[in-house]
């Protein structure tokens, strides 16, 4: 049986009065690529950010590995990488130097900081381009070198909050195929946020749906599209929130 990874109990954040979690609970499994869902405001960032050791929840506990996000917050870190959604770049250092310096951070062995920039470039695919500053690159170009990242130091949980916003459909693919084929040969489990349906249906073998805080519904992504009897995720979503909000 797949071990638990990520496991969410009854999680609540509440700011000043308002409450972004309304005791959300679920599992993430080892190796999993789990979608988490729903409409601006929802909380999903506060999730994220909350399993990433950013945030303390107001009750109720999230572990990673069974360390708590809490109390065992240095234990979770040395395990997990996130990447938010509104991560900048150094734009006047090349992406070489940039992958250098995430190494160096991550790493005292020069041969583990050797052999996680190789990783890097490798996963970056840039050729010679990744000797030029970063503030020459595109919008798509810049969000791949922020996702590699976060990926080259192999974390056994990768929290990965928008990680195509804004960018075209073919920059968007490869950003999916990259996080797909990473999964799958290093093992790493992954969290991921999206507001496009049709990426999260085509990356994530489970979903969970969050709106107005509360966890709506939560499963495996082909299994909840038959038992709802809709064609695809989008329509699974648009039902769910229209339903929540009327």
């Amino acid at each position: 049986m797949t071990s638990v990874v990520v496991e969410v109990k009854d999680l609540v954040k509440d700011y000043d009065g308002f409450r972004a979690l309304n005791k959300v609970s679920f599992n993430v499994y080892e190796g999993d690529i789990f979608g988490l869902i729903g409409p601006n405001g929802a909380g999903k960032t506060t999730l994220f950010r909350i399993l990433a050791t950013l945030l303390i929840p107001t009750s109720g506990t999230a572990t990673i590995y069974g360390y708590d996000v809490v109390k065992d917050s240095n234990e979770v870190r040395k395990l997990i990488t996130y990447l938010p959604e509104d991560a900048g770049i150094y734009r006047n250092i090349t992406a070489y130097e940039y992958l250098r310096l995430i190494a160096k951070a991550y790493y005292t062995s020069s041969s583990d900081v050797e052999e996680c920039v190789e990783l890097g470039v490798k996963l970056l695919g840039l050729g010679d381009r990744i000797y030029d500053k970063m503030k020459t690159y595109s919008k798509g170009m810049r969000r791949r070198v922020q996702v590699v990242r976060a990926l080259m130091i192999r974390p056994k949980v990768a929290i990965l909050d928008e990680p195509t916003v804004g960018l075209d459909v073919i920059y968007s693919k490869g950003i999916r195929d990259l996080i797909k084929e990473f999964s799958k040969t290093y093992g790493t489990t992954v969290l991921i946020s999206s507001h496009n349906m049709f990426e999260v249906e085509g990356l994530c073998n489970r979903v969970a749906l969050i709106s107005n805080g509360k966890l709506i519904v939560e499963g495996f992504t082909e299994e909840l599209i038959s038992k709802y009897g809709v064609k695809n995720l989008e329509e699974l979503f648009i039902m769910f929130v229209r339903g929540v909000n009327a």
